[in-house]
Formats: C-alpha cells, sequence, structure tokens
C-alpha cells in the first residue's frame, strides 16, 4: 500500500476558503493513486485565541483543563476539513488523536508520543478514504486528553509515518528550508535538501518551520520528510540522511534565536553537589536549558551561566532562590536582552577552522560575544540583539548561505 501523510498548518487552514483550497489538492493528490493520511493544525491563531481565554480566567489554570481546551481547535479543523472533501467527492473521514489510538506519556502540555495504533488507519484506507487526523494531541494511560507541546502537529505527522512506512510531507506558509531566515536576510538560498543532524540543530536553535522533536522522530525511523509551501507550486525541501556531498558544505545553515533569557549565579560554591542540585531543580520544573558556561574556580567559588526559554525565567528564578536558601550566600543575575547565533554543518566534522572564521569575523565587526557552546556540527554563541542584523550579514557572506 503506497501511503503519504500531509501536514497542513494553521496558515493552511486559517478560513473556509483556504480549507475549500485543500481539500482540493488533496483530492488531486489522491487521484494519483496514493493512499492519504492528512494532519491537521488548528485554524489560524485559534490555539492562541484558546489560551487568551484561558489565563483571562485564571493565572494558573491546571494543565490538564489546558490540554482539553487547546485539544478542541484540531476538531474544528479536521471536522471542516472532511466536509469539504466529502462535498467535492472525495470520501473522507475525519479522528482525534484518541481515536486513531495515539498514546502519550509525560507531562499536560508537553507530552510525548509512546505508540499508535494504526489499525484504525488501515481500516478505513482499505475502505478508500482519506484519514484526517487532529494534530497535536493524544490520549494517555489514564485516559486523560494530552497535548505535545511546540510543533505537536508536525510529531504527530512525522510519527504517523514512522508508524506507517510512509513518505511525510509538511506543507506550511514557506516554501522549504532557507540557510537563514529570509526574513533576517533577503539574499538567503533555500536548500534543496538538508540532513537530519543538521535540521534538528537548526530547529532547536532558533529556525521555526519544523519542532526539533518531529526531527528526531525522522532521523531515529528513516522517514523521509518534505517540506514545502502549502499551495504546491514551488519546489521545497527534502530532509534526508547526510552523505558525503553534503558534508562537503561546511555551513549548511545559520540560526537567530531571541526566545531565550541568560540566567548567571555568582560566587556560587564549588563543589559536584550544588552545581547539580542547580541543574536538578530546573529539571523537576520542566524547564530546558540550553547554553552552560561555568567559570575555573576561584577558590571554592564559581559563576554558571545557562540560558533557557524566556517563558520559563520566573520558575527557574523561582528554583534558584530555593537553593539560594540552602547552599549559602550566592547572587543572581538575569539577561532577557539577548540573541543566540548558531551555525550548523555537517562539513565540521572533517574541515576544521570554522570557529576561527566565525569569531574573526563577529571581531572585525565589533560583536561582542557572552557565552558560547558547540557540538560536531554546531557553534552558538549569545550577543546584544542591537549587534544581530551584522553578524547576520558578515556571517552569511563569510560563509556564502
Amino acid at each position: 500500500m503506497d501511503i503519504v501523510v500531509q501536514k497542513y498548518g494553521g496558515s493552511s487552514v486559517k478560513d473556509l476558503e483556504k480549507i475549500k483550497e485543500v481539500a482540493k489538492r488533496i483530492k488531486e493528490r489522491k487521484q494519483t493513486g496514493v493512499k492519504l493520511v492528512v494532519v491537521v493544525s488548528a485554524m489560524g491563531n485559534t490555539t492562541d485565541k484558546l489560551l487568551s481565554m484561558a489565563y483571562g480566567l485564571s493565572d494558573n489554570p491546571r494543565p490538564r483543563e489546558l490540554d482539553v481546551l487547546m485539544s478542541t481547535g484540531e476538531q474544528v479543523s479536521i471536522a471542516l476539513l472532511s466536509i469539504a472533501l466529502n462535498d467535492i467527492g472525495c470520501k473522507a473521514r475525519s479522528f482525534t488523536g484518541q481515536q486513531i489510538g495515539l498514546m502519550t506519556e509525560g507531562f499536560h502540555t508537553k507530552s510525548k508520543i509512546s505508540d499508535i495504533d494504526a489499525s484504525v488507519i488501515y481500516e478505513e484506507l482499505d475502505k478508500d478514504n482519506v484519514v484526517i487526523v487532529a494534530g497535536f494531541q493524544g490520549i494517555n494511560n489514564n485516559n486523560e486528553i494530552t497535548t505535545l507541546g511546540r510543533g505537536g502537529s508536525d510529531t504527530t505527522a512525522v510519527a504517523l509515518a514512522a508508524k506507517l512506512g510512509a513518505l511525510c510531507e509538511i506543507y506550511t506558509d514557506v516554501d522549504g528550508i532557507y540557510t537563514i531566515d529570509p526574513g533576517l536576510y533577503p539574499a538567503a538560498r533555500k536548500l534543496e535538501y538538508i540532513s537530519y543532524e543538521e535540521m534538528m540543530e537548526m530547529a532547536s536553535l532558533g529556525a521555526g518551520v519544523m519542532h526539533p522533536r518531529s526531527i528526531e522522530i525522522g532521523h531515529n525511523y528513516k522517514v523521509p520528510i518534505y517540506v514545502a509551501l502549502n499551495t504546491g507550486d514551488r519546489p521545497g525541501t527534502f530532509i534526508r540522511e547526510s552523505d558525503e556531498i553534503m558534508e562537503k558544505t561546511v555551513i549548511t545553515g545559520l540560526a537567530v534565536d531571541n526566545n531565550d533569557a541568560m540566567v548567571t549565579v555568582n560566587d556560587f560554591p564549588y563543589t559536584v553537589q550544588s552545581v547539580a542540585q542547580l541543574f536538578k531543580g530546573l529539571a523537576e520544573k520542566h524547564i530546558n536549558v540550553d547554553m552552560i558556561s561555568q567559570t575555573t574556580p576561584v577558590g571554592d567559588r564559581i559563576s554558571v551561566s545557562f540560558t533557557i526559554p524566556k517563558n520559563d525565567l520566573p520558575a527557574a528564578l523561582e528554583s534558584v532562590k530555593q537553593l539560594q536558601e540552602k547552599a549559602g550566600p550566592f547572587t543572581i543575575e538575569t539577561d532577557t536582552d539577548i540573541a543566540k547565533l548558531s551555525v550548523v554543518g555537517m562539513g565540521m566534522k572533517t574541515q576544521p577552522g570554522v570557529a576561527a572564521r566565525m569569531f574573526s569575523v563577529l571581531a572585525e565587526n565589533d560583536v561582542k560575544i557572552k557565552i558560547i557552546t558547540t557540538s560536531e556540527i554546531r557553534i552558538s554563541c549569545t550577543i546584544d540583539p542591537k549587534d544581530q542584523a551584522k553578524a547576520v550579514s558578515a556571517l552569511a557572506k563569510e560563509f556564502d548561505l
């Protein structure tokens, strides 16, 4: 059975006319002989509106109820799309995450997919139906509705493709993956293909086309992923396994993230236990720490800096202050005025000198660096946002992006 999983984002189904256009495209694709499973996001900014209503009633709504609320957005989309498809003579049925047996584990609003029972999907495909699935949602072992967090519909689509052994097509409001966000650097080039590893790094570093969890699933299960404009009239970008050709390119892309905050603890007690307790407290509050920098000990004291999502800053400060009460006096500084700048490329594995080129360019342009972290295929640093434009332009020219 030749199956294709398609995903349409919120901008693709933001109103009834857009839904009709998507329905027409789905029908045309089905007429080529493939079986289609279509994952749909909530219409437009529906999720934001639902969250606004929740926080209009409470400063601290319970995560369980947020999941119940937010899951309704996708249910509206799948029903409307199914209605539109059947109206133009294309058989379709819509299903929630619960109805297709999409099981999750973890915490409300941040759950992860644990398994999918594909039997219902196969039954519907055998009946020649297009299967329309609500993205972003599932159900846990306690029979509770859960949501998958930011990028959850992408994750749903790639996970379904992995389960069904299918190609995954992600249709959105951009026509592929670019070396740099064209909004930051208009001369950026669109990539014909990019490796899973590079895309995971780019996504985790602020490139908002896809969520890193979806790419991780694609990588683990070797799911071919195609990202393209929702009109389908321009070639997109394939995300796939790396090869020797990819590794000849030193830098594939550059990403910028303005949604991080930096926390620094000064005069922090230098013990293995205290550093462990610092990050254990953050983990217990489900806060993802990205960049970490520690100074060389002076006496029995160190300074530790780390970056986190800005919206997690209040919870992070609460955790650090609780440790302050136990571990003795140390000072806490915060900086919400930072930009994280990252270059990514498989070529870094085999070609030396990338860091020297990057930091030389930044120095020549008088761009001051606050924190630096690296991986095998990525170099990241935080800079002042006022220097962002010239840093992006200079690095794009240096690495031919």
